[in-house]
């Protein structure tokens, strides 16, 4: 049987995704649970990694096994065996062709920045921080120039190991909520630090330090030397992957929203 699973993490004390053997990944500890409910090793499969100190809410996963266990046994099996940073939401079967990865149609991630002189300290990990007064209605304005499809060369990580740099995105929203600025990405696929990148940039403008051309002119050079600086992962949430509705994963509910 193929299941799928929804999960969310607070990425602060982990090294990222991917399971490795020397540090922390919340993959290994996903598998480590999900193998003592099968009674046997239980590889799991992403729809999106993440990086070190990244957070999600809406991360889903794919896994295979032959135990006969309800999908309760699953959730409440795993979530006993996982730690509090880590929790399954969500659990369900699925046909046999669906792939967390290469099945996903769109995938979401809030950005979100705690903006004041002061740094914060209970958010300090769960937020990013940027001392300068940042002007949200700026950085919105810049943000539209990198809607669509482009070659996001100049967005993403010198290792970005991706065979293409073109990628579309659909949606992007900056907003202030008192002491946050939050900005929302929405895209079919996503390079190595494209997020943080864009980011980088962003502040950068909505900062002053920048006209609010510059993302589009950053964009164009397609050269990741001539860009912003890459943000903290700290201020990241992956917050939901889409795919065909036949599929049956669930969408994000308004109460799972972050901030």
């Amino acid at each position: 049987m193929r299941i799928a699973a929804v999960v969310e993490y607070d990425g602060a004390r982990f090294n990222g995704w991917q399971r490795q053997a020397s540090v922390s990944g919340i993959q290994g500890c996903v598998e480590q649970a999900l193998s003592r409910v099968a009674d046997h090793p239980v590889n799991v499969v992403c729809g999106g990694r993440t990086d070190a100190g990244v957070h999600a809410i809406g991360q889903v996963i794919h896994f295979d096994s032959e135990a006969t266990r309800s999908m309760r046994s699953w959730l409440m099996g795993g979530n006993a065996n996982l730690p509090k940073e880590v929790a399954v939401t969500w659990v369900h079967p699925v046909a046999e062709d669906f792939h967390a990865r290469f099945s996903a149609l769109r995938r979401s991630y809030r950005y979100v920045i705690f903006n004041r002189p002061v740094r914060p300290t209970a958010l300090a990990w769960r937020t990013s921080w940027d001392y300068r007064p940042l002007d949200a209605g700026l950085m919105q304005e810049s943000a539209r120039y990198l809607l669509g499809e482009h070659d996001f060369s100049s967005y993403r990580a010198l290792a970005c190991q991706a065979k293409s740099p073109v990628r579309t995105i659909y949606k992007i929203d900056v907003q202030r909520r008192n002491e946050l600025v939050i900005i929302d990405i929405q895209a079919n696929a996503f390079l190595h630090h494209m997020v943080r990148n864009i980011v980088g940039v962003l502040c950068a403008i909505g900062a002053g330090e920048r006209p609010s051309l510059w993302s589009k002119e950053v964009l164009e050079r397609r050269d990741r030397t001539l860009g912003g600086v890459t943000a903290p992962p700290s201020g990241l949430y992956l917050m939901e992957i889409q795919y065909p509705e036949h599929f049956g994963i669930p969408r994000l509910p308004d109460t799972a929203m972050v901030w």
